[in-house]
């Protein structure tokens, strides 16, 4: 079966260029604007391409809406260049960040590039025990004793990529880069708030701490 990409762009132009590159690899599906897309969404794309500047919902809010129930990846396609755009788009759950004009054979690597990442993930069926703690990384959940650690999208894959290197140090950036994937900005603010809120998740069922601060250095896996 073909995996699905789902473009969201409220200039026909550009939807249909993207269909026209991207159908002899995957299933495309189109929508433009944000409310069809909240629609297509419910297809399963296994990729999201999501305009930002769209009006009425705009691509920002499609990404918040959207995020806590939809894991595949969402690039982020827009003409702002600012960092302060960047950041905020990360934050709202996005993978990547395109800068318009974009050229389609580098837009066609990134999509592949988050496509292998997903398939790598999906085929990890491992889950790994840490005391009270049980990860499994295949259905990206976490439990305490049997109950569910309600993780966010975002929160899980920090949590995987520490409890799957326990032990190694991870400094803010690296985190970031590592799990943002491409473009990168690094800011350390979203990571301080991702692990506090990881924290504060676990100690709502266990005494234990799982993620030690490495002052000066980053964070590491106390399993």
């Amino acid at each position: 079966m073909r995996q699905r990409v789902l473009i969201v762009d409220d200039e026909k132009g550009i939807v249909d260029m993207m269909k026209s590159y991207f159908a002899a690899q995957y299933e495309v599906l189109a929508a433009c604007s944000g409310q069809e897309a909240l629609q297509k969404v419910t297809a399963c794309p296994d990729l999201i391409l999501l305009d930002i500047n769209m009006p009425g919902m705009d691509g920002l809010s499609v990404c918040r809406e959207i995020r806590e129930y939809v894991t595949c990846p969402i690039l982020f396609l827009t003409a702002r260049v600012e960092s302060a755009d960047k950041i905020e788009g990360f934050r709202a759950g996005a993978d990547d960040y395109i800068v318009k004009p974009f050229d389609l054979e580098e837009l066609g690597a990134r999509v592949a590039a988050h496509l292998r990442r997903e398939q790598r993930r999906q085929g990890n069926m491992t889950v790994r025990f840490f005391g009270e703690l049980a990860v499994d990384y295949a259905a990206r959940t976490a439990a305490v004793n049997g109950e569910a650690v309600p993780f966010s999208r975002r929160e899980f894959d920090i949590v995987e990529l520490l409890s799957l290197n326990a032990g190694q140090v991870f400094d803010r950036e690296r985190i970031y880069e590592t799990i943002w994937g491409f473009d990168g900005e690094g800011n350390s603010d979203t990571i301080m708030e991702h692990i506090r809120k990881i924290r504060a998740k676990l100690a709502a069922h266990t005494l234990h701490s799982y993620i030690d601060t490495v002052w000066g250095c980053g964070y590491k896996w106390n399993g």
